[in-house]
């Protein structure tokens, strides 16, 4: 875990964006206690990487029955 004072986390932002996109535990502390934990809500996303994990059943398309 990474821990960094406000100050700190301003000038290094982009670094520190960075290293928790990668996975890296970054914590942001403030002068009265308080500490906060910069974590990604995104993740990124790559094309093809789980091939053949999402099965579409062959009736996915077609109308649901009235009484569902």
């Amino acid at each position: 875990m990474r821990k960094v004072e406000v100050q700190e986390a301003k000038e290094r932002l982009d670094e520190l964006i960075d290293e928790a996109a990668d996975g890296a535990e970054v914590v942001i502390e403030r002068g009265d206690g308080a500490a906060f934990r910069l974590v990604p809500v995104l993740k990124r996303r790559v094309a093809g990487l789980h091939p053949g994990t999402i099965v579409m059943s062959e009736d996915f398309g077609e109308p649901l029955p009235d009484d569902f």
